[in-house]
């Protein structure tokens, strides 16, 4: 049996991830009203129940997260909603907090967010054997990583593959909370890494000023489908439930086909979900929200990620200012470019910049407001009108589920037999006289015209069967509203036909692999402390969130490095990096200083409060104990 594999999306309301599913999403994810990692992208219950008929009429799943870290006096509520939404119907679960699974809970599947420190092949074995049926794997993870982790385990795994990239560790970044007591973990990120901040050496000297050093590049492992498929991903899932519609549509639709492009004739793997996508546009992810692109770290570290300049959105290349006229700019491929598009570029002081498009006219982009824009400045769009507006539109992605039609005769009259792609059935009989046509010509040809008019439903005619021993007269009307009954059962039958995968969580003994949790572990209440006690967990941290010390905690783990940002790594640009900097490296914004460790061991960066004290290791020390490893 082939082996489904799913293009995941985000849905930051129910508008969106229906957007999702006709642009071909197997799977959507969606936050409830409490409890979800991004507190502007709430739902009602109502609303995710909507979600699921339509997603289950496509046989498409809907997963609720449930990720934030809770608190003792939430757990009752968190457990009640939970029940809820397994009464609707929805699919599973994504949760962080392993005080879920120390609860009661229906039979519903559960699966592992990112935040859940997925990067060791023991860690992730330990989950699915504790009842986790997915896995989300941490993003910084390479595809060797990956493969052991696959091998360790036959747990289902999901990876980021498109959008905004999280500099930390996922869920253990810790700046939000300690600069201001709004936590990431509780849904609340305060964004402070996409930040400008100046770099000061050891010595004091100021190296960069005002550069947005921890904001990195967005994701696009679109051309590593195949390769990820091999290691063992069957989900891939796009980051953005705060991102807009055309966000949503054209990144979906662009991995549509990318993974379709794969699947065709593939023996080995499947489409998780029914239908065909139709598309009125032409997907290009360049074209979406986006800081330029990066694959991150699934092919090792071999590039730099970072994008100092602006944490804003880049967009599409489009080419080099030429010329500049009294009141616009002569650009390189400026037929690509409409009336209204925004502009990206860096300005003269280094800063991001940008203008809108008034009107284009002989060759002159002629903006609203006129800046100086030095000839040879690289121009981005960064708000594609034209683009925008098309896919907006409803009809910019189609989803049709493929049915055979059979038209045939009864004693009371005539029946309609539609059976879709899935093998479901519904029968409409139309009970009436039968009528010679008047005219010889066959009536064939007319009905069957005017079945294949399937018209806004979600189906589409692939074949079609009549079968008359005379030639009957039908009034098209007739004709009309038998096809229109049947495929309205059908719509009914394919949603209650669903079948939803069960899971009950059942409490065990398995020894967690290790005995000791830090504050990563996000541990924040009594059930996740009874989790970990009762899997052999003898010490455990309280979460940053319960015992935060002002001023000396160690914010952020990441394999983003500064250091190799700017070609000063040893380990990797040891020929051409020249001068050590001078260590600690401190980062400002305002009054705010962090200072940065590097471990060049495990190739991790850390990021400290200013008066936290640490040791700081010779690198060259660190890279000789590397290399007799």
């Amino acid at each position: 049996m082939k082996k489904k594999v799913e293009i995941l999306a985000p849905a930051k309301n129910l508008v969106q991830g229906i957007a999702a599913i006709n642009a071909g999403a197997d799977a959507v994810y969606i936050g409830a009203p409490l409890f979800g990692a991004r507190t502007n992208a709430t739902n009602s219950v109502e609303d995710i129940a909507e979600m699921v008929k339509y997603a289950h009429l496509f046989k498409a799943q809907v997963f609720v997260v449930i990720n934030t870290i809770l608190y003792d006096n939430e757990l009752d509520a968190c457990k009640k909603l939970i029940y809820q939404l397994y009464d609707i119907g929805v699919d599973a679960l994504i949760v962080q907090d392993m005080a879920i699974m120390e609860m009661d809970l229906p039979p519903i599947v559960i699966h592992a967010s990112t935040q859940a420190n997925n990067r060791e092949p023991k860690h992730v074995k330990f989950l699915k054997d504790v009842g986790m049926q997915r896995v989300v794997l941490a993003r910084e993870l390479n595809l060797d990583q990956v493969r052991d982790i696959a091998a360790a385990t036959d747990v289902e795994l999901e990876f980021f593959v498109s959008g905004a990239l999280c500099v930390s560790f996922s869920g253990n970044c810790y700046m939000s909370i300690a600069g201001g007591e709004r936590s990431a973990n509780r849904g609340s990120c305060a964004q402070n890494c996409r930040l400008p901040y100046n770099l000061i050496d050891g010595n004091g000297t100021t190296l960069l000023t005002e550069s947005h050093l921890l904001s990195i590049k967005d994701l696009d492992l679109s051309d590593q489908l195949p390769n990820l498929i091999e290691a063992g991903i069957t989900s891939f899932k796009i980051e953005g439930r705060l991102k807009d519609i055309v966000y949503v549509k054209n990144n979906t639709s662009f991995l549509r086909k990318k993974l379709d492009a794969f699947l065709e004739n593939n023996e080995s793997f499947q489409k998780a979900s029914s239908g065909r996508t139709f598309y009125n546009f032409e997907p290009e992810m360049d074209r979406s929200f986006n800081r330029g692109y990066t694959d991150y770290f699934v092919n090792q570290r071999k590039e730099k990620i970072g994008n100092w300049e602006s944490p804003k959105s880049q967009g599409q290349y489009i080419g080099k200012v030429t010329e500049i006229k009294a009141n616009g700019y002569v650009i390189e491929n400026h037929d690509k470019l409409n009336n209204g598009d925004g502009l990206f570029f860096i300005n003269e002081e280094g800063i991001a910049d940008g203008v809108q498009i008034n009107i284009i006219v002989n060759d002159i982009v002629v903006p609203n407001t006129f800046k100086n824009i030095a000839v040879g400045t690289v121009i981005y769009r960064n708000s594609d009108a034209e683009f925008n507006r098309i896919v907006e539109k409803e009809n910019a992605a189609v989803r049709k589920i493929g049915v055979s039609l059979r038209f045939s005769e009864t004693e009371e009259g005539f029946q309609l037999t539609v059976v879709d792609e899935d093998g479901h059935q519904s029968i409409s009989n139309l009970v009436t006289e039968k009528e010679l046509a008047k005219s010889e010509e066959s009536v064939i040809p007319n009905i069957k015209k005017n079945l294949v008019k399937t018209g806004n439903t979600p189906f589409i005619v692939d074949n079609i069967e009549v079968e008359f021993t005379k030639n009957w007269f039908l009034p098209i009307s007739k004709v009309n509203e038998v096809r229109r009954i049947a495929l309205e059962q059908l719509i009914d039958i394919r949603i209650n036909e669903y079948h939803r995968e069960e899971f009950q969580i059942t409490k065990s003994d398995i020894p967690y692999p290790t005995e000791k949790l830090d504050f990563t572990f996000n541990v924040s209440n009594k059930l996740a402390r009874a989790f970990y006690k009762r899997h052999g967990v003898t010490e455990i941290e309280k979460a940053f969130e319960l015992q935060w010390d002002p001023g000396k905690a160690r914010v952020m783990t990441t394999k983003y490095c500064v250091k190799y940002e700017l070609g000063k790594c040893a380990r990797f640009q040891r020929d051409t990096m020249g001068e050590k900097v001078k260590e600690p490296l401190t980062l400002k914004h305002g009054e705010t200083e962090y200072k940065l460790k590097f471990n060049c061991k495990p190739c991790e960066m850390e990021i400290w409060e200013k008066d936290a004290e640490f040791e700081i290791i010779d690198q060259d020390e660190q890279l000789d104990y590397v290399k007799r490893r």
